[in-house]
């Protein structure tokens, strides 16, 4: 893969791009340049790439059998929701993670609400979810302890 320095990140393929090799990526980007990619057109480019995969990095052991649906608000910045927001549900049952790419009238048992560069380095591995939380970067309404316990349903990269 090109030096992060010239990659052209408007025409990446994400879906041919490894888990670890994204992980790298977001690893080794500045922030300016992460919100930039964040809150350009292939922004949701990104996120359906990330929750399409979320299913093939699902670790159905560690989620036990545990029925759950976690509702994500990426927001444009900030943890406030906005008009811009983009809205995924995770639904965890039965050994299986499927993914919905808007929002339901389900009630979640868990809503994360961060904005889309924070999402990004959490989910990459680049970012840990109680330190945003505890930075107020993440916002959390519901089940804490599904919270605590999510980044190990996943067999999230490393760089």
């Amino acid at each position: 893969m090109a030096a992060l320095d010239d990659l052209d990140l408007e025409a990446l393929d994400f879906g041919s791009v490894e888990p670890r090799e994204f992980a790298r990526i977001v690893k080794g980007l500045p922030g300016r340049r992460i919100t930039e990619l964040m809150a350009g057109p292939q922004r949701r480019r990104v996120l359906d790439e990330v929750f399409g995969r979320m299913h093939t990095l699902f670790k159905p052991e560690a989620a036990g059998g545990r029925d759950a649906l976690i509702r994500w608000r990426i927001t444009e910045n900030g943890t406030e929701p906005g008009d811009g927001d983009d809205v995924y549900e995770t639904h965890i049952a039965r050994g299986a993670c499927t993914v919905v790419t808007e929002r339901t009238d389900r009630t979640p048992q868990l809503s994360l609400t961060m904005a889309a560069p924070e999402f990004l380095k959490l989910v990459s591995g680049n970012a840990s979810g109680p330190t945003l939380f505890f930075t107020r970067k993440l916002k959390l309404k519901g089940d804490i302890r599904l919270a605590g316990g999510l980044t190990y349903f996943f067999d999230i990269p490393k760089a």
